[in-house]
């Protein structure tokens, strides 16, 4: 399972491998109410996330390594967020993967300075998805998950 987090909209997808080919399960995003507190959103996503979690069994959680430079208000909450993530995986035991963006460029493009479109029309290529995974979200979850997999050689 590949996670991208945010507070206001969290992308997730479950991939499955087996052994000659990988295909998307399921993918999404949770939205939480800007008019919310802050806890409530976080409590929302926990709850969402769980239900995921619980429903498709992921054999491991992956979750980009992030890094922010001005914007430290938008930081914290991301990270916030992050920590939810972090705890779900923690509380079934599941082993994380937290790849650095260029990694995930790497991983899928050969190269760790693509662009983002381009490593999102090689994960819709590898997932044999006929359009690319929308919105963003969704797609950088995505490509987490196959991240974690390239790097365990679970794909093909």
């Amino acid at each position: 399972m590949g996670i991208d987090p945010g507070i206001g909209r969290l992308g997730f997808g479950v991939i499955e491998c087996d052994g000659s080919r990988c295909g998307l399960m399921t993918s999404g995003c949770i939205e939480t109410d800007s008019s919310s507190s802050t806890a409530h959103r976080l409590r929302q996503i926990y709850e969402e996330l769980k239900e995921q979690i619980e429903g498709f069994s992921p054999q491991l959680i992956a979750v980009e390594r992030l890094f922010f430079g001005r914007n430290t208000t938008t930081a914290e909450l991301v990270w916030q967020a992050r920590g939810v993530v972090l705890l779900l995986a923690a509380q079934r035991d599941l082993p994380l993967v937290e790849p650095k963006p260029a990694e995930i460029k790497n991983a899928i493009c050969g190269y760790g300075r693509a662009p983002k479109d381009q490593v999102q029309r090689m994960v819709a290529a590898m997932l044999g998805l006929d359009t690319v995974p929308t919105p963003d979200d969704v797609a950088d979850a995505l490509a987490c998950a196959v991240t974690a997999l390239v790097m365990a050689g679970a794909m093909p």
